[in-house]
C-alpha cells in the first residue's frame, strides 16, 4: 500500500484532540471527586479507569460477537503492557511517585495475581466461558472492595452537607468529563486509523499493527490522562487510573470476551503479554511507600524488549 500524507495528518489531528480531551477529562475527574466528596485516588481507580478502558471494552466485545475474540484478548493484554511499561514509565521520568495508600496495596496485589491466573487458565490453550465467569467473579469482588472503601470513607470523613458552590456544578462537571472522554475516544480511533495506514505502507504485518498500534491507540486516554495528571501534580489520579484500567482490562474485558465466545489462546500467543504484565507489576511495587524514578528507565527497557519479542514471535 503506498504512503498517504492523509495518514500523517490523521495522526496529528488525533494528537491535538487527545491534548484537548485529556485536559477536559482531567478537570472533570478532579471536580467530580470534589462533588462526590471522595479521594481523587478512589475516583481515578473506579470511574476514570473504567471510562478510559471503554475503547478496549468496545473492541473486545465487538470482536467476540463477531466470532474473533482473540483480537479482543490481544488488545486487552497488549494495552495492559502499554499502560505500565510505557505510560507509567513516562510518568516516572518526572520523578518518584508516592504510593502509600492501603488501596494501593490491594490493587498492586490484584495487578500481580490477575495475569498469573489468566496464564494458568490459558494453559490448556483456551479461555472457556467458565474461565470468563471466574474472571468476572474476581472483578465483582474487586468492585465490592472499592464500594466498601467508598462507604467507609464517606462514613468517617464526609460532613453532613454538600457545599452549595460544588453541588451546583454537578451537571457541568459530568458534562466536562463526558466531552473530554469523547475527544479522547475520537483521538484514539483516528490514531489507530492513521498509524495503521502508515504501518501498512511500511509493510508491517497486521499482527504487529494490532499488538502495537491498536494497543497504543486504545490506551491513548490513559496516556494523556496520566501524563497531564502528573504534570498538574495529581499523581494519585494517574496511578489510580492505570491500576484500575489494567484490572478492568484483565478481569472485566477478558472475562466478558470469554463469556461471550470461548477464546482459543495458545500459550505462545498469550504468554509474552502476560509474563511481561506480571514483571511490570512487580517493577512498580513501592519501596517504603515510593516508586523511584529509576523504575521508569527499567520499564522502558522492558517495553522495548516486549516489542522486539512481539516482532520476533511474528
Amino acid at each position: 500500500m503506498p504512503y498517504s500524507s492523509t495518514d500523517t495528518f490523521t495522526v496529528l489531528i488525533a494528537i491535538a484532540l487527545a491534548a484537548v480531551g485529556g485536559e477536559l477529562f482531567l478537570r472533570g475527574v478532579l471536580d467530580l471527586s470534589a462533588w462526590l466528596r471522595l479521594p481523587r485516588l478512589l475516583v481515578a481507580t473506579s470511574i476514570s479507569a473504567f471510562a478510559t478502558s471503554s475503547p478496549e471494552f468496545t473492541v473486545s466485545t465487538m470482536a467476540a460477537l463477531a466470532g474473533t475474540p482473540e483480537i479482543g484478548l490481544g488488545d486487552a493484554l497488549g494495552s495492559n503492557v502499554v499502560n505500565i511499561c510505557l505510560i507509567f514509565a513516562l510518568a516516572l521520568l518526572w520523578g518518584p511517585i508516592s504510593a502509600q495508600s492501603r488501596a494501593h496495596r490491594r490493587d498492586f496485589l490484584f495487578a500481580i495475581v490477575v495475569p498469573i491466573l489468566t496464564l494458568i487458565l490459558a494453559f490448556d490453550g483456551q479461555l472457556s466461558r467458565w474461565d470468563g465467569a471466574l474472571l468476572l467473579s474476581l472483578f465483582a469482588l474487586w468492585v465490592a472492595l472499592l464500594s466498601r472503601q467508598t462507604i467507609l470513607y464517606r462514613h468517617d470523613k464526609v460532613q453532613d452537607a454538600l457545599p452549595v458552590s460544588v453541588s451546583r456544578h454537578a451537571m457541568s462537571t459530568s458534562l466536562l468529563a463526558v466531552v473530554g472522554l469523547s475527544f479522547l475516544f475520537l483521538a484514539g480511533r483516528l490514531f489507530v486509523i492513521g498509524a495503521s495506514g502508515i504501518a501498512s505502507a511500511l509493510g508491517i504485518s497486521s499482527y504487529i499493527v494490532g499488538a502495537t498500534v491498536v494497543a497504543l491507540g486504545t490506551s491513548l486516554p490513559e496516556l494523556v490522562t496520566t501524563l497531564l495528571a502528573r504534570w498538574r501534580g495529581h499523581d494519585d489520579v494517574g496511578l489510580g487510573t492505570l491500576l484500575g484500567s489494567n484490572l478492568f482490562n484483565g478481569l472485566a474485558i477478558v472475562g466478558t470476551t470469554a463469556a461471550i465466545h470461548p477464546i482459543q489462546a495458545s500459550r505462545g500467543d498469550v504468554s509474552i503479554a502476560l509474563i511481561f504484565g506480571v514483571f511490570a507489576a512487580l517493577l512498580i511495587l513501592p519501596h517504603q511507600g515510593v516508586i523511584p524514578k529509576q523504575r521508569g528507565f527499567m520499564l522502558l527497557a522492558v517495553y522495548a524488549i516486549y516489542i522486539v519479542l512481539t516482532f520476533s514471535h511474528e
